[in-house]
């Protein structure tokens, strides 16, 4: 796992070498229609209407907001990538976010998202002036059974999300959501490690990942499971929709291989 887990030599501190840390913001997506109704019912989330769930009107008012925040905060000058769940709550909420502003013919990029995407009734999202994004079905919602958890097919988003690149995933139709069996909590997490180890193989160092309630729960819930009793209840509390939490991942397994870009040898540099 890349996280640390906990102290080294009983101290409350711990030194890992800066190029083994990335830094990631994790967001859970604004609230969606099934949302509404889930949480008055759990059974409605059962419903076939609420197929893969789009934003609410409040959910992109919650959109706006938490995008005027990673504005002010500067965070979104820093990152260097911005993964997302394949569902249009999620990706809406992405693009929302850290996109750029409203796209126009004019501008010589294909845009985030189209007009209206996803019954959003919102303008078109431009492609320029911010990270890249890439969609990663690892850090995808519990699997199964609830239709807003089914994605469509990737010609369709292709199509709402023109800028966005899907080619991580490997099938066009959702072939991991069955209708009659429910991915356990133990595997959204086994799934949530996978899904950070893998952030190794990438050389970004500073990613925004859009995804959803249980995943942050469960992946969370397991990382901090041997942590301090403070430290565990900030990382592992549930996440409010388009709520924002920044960590720092470090690589203690040595899963990275990237080198330092700042560390100095000693000695004179050869001229």
């Amino acid at each position: 796992m890349g996280f640390i887990d906990g102290s080294l030599g009983g101290s409350s501190s711990t030194l890992m070498p800066l190029h083994r840390s990335k830094t990631v913001h994790l967001v859970r997506h604004a609230q969606g229609t099934h949302n509404v109704e889930g949480e008055k019912d759990y059974k409605a989330y059962l419903s076939p209407k609420y197929f893969d769930a789009h934003l609410t009107s409040l959910g992109w008012e919650q959109v706006h907001s938490l995008r005027k925040h990673v504005q002010s905060s500067g965070l979104s000058k820093k990152l260097d990538l911005v993964i997302v769940s394949p569902l249009l709550r999620t990706i809406q909420t992405a693009v929302g976010v850290f996109g750029g502003e409203e796209y126009t013919d004019e501008i010589d990029a294909l845009p985030l998202m189209v007009e209206n995407a996803g019954d959003s009734d919102h303008s078109s999202i431009s492609s320029l002036n911010c990270p890249p994004f890439i969609s990663v079905e690892k850090c995808r919602e519990h699997l199964g059974v609830h239709p807003c958890d089914n994605r469509r097919n990737i010609k369709e988003y292709k199509l709402l999300f023109p800028a966005i690149d899907f080619s991580l995933i490997e099938n066009e139709d959702d072939i991991l959501w069955t209708a009659d069996t429910r991915e356990t909590n133990e595997h959204v997490a086994s799934r949530g490690v996978e899904f950070l180890n893998w952030l190794w193989t990438r050389k970004e160092k500073e990613i925004a990942i859009v995804t959803h309630s249980g995943f942050l729960y469960h992946t969370l819930q397991k990382i901090s499971a041997n942590y301090p009793p403070l430290i565990k209840n900030e990382i592992s509390q549930h996440f409010a929709n388009c709520e924002l939490r920044s960590f720092t991942l470090m690589d203690s397994g040595a899963l990275g291989s990237d080198s330092s870009s700042t560390n100095f040898p000693g000695g004179m540099i050869p001229k």
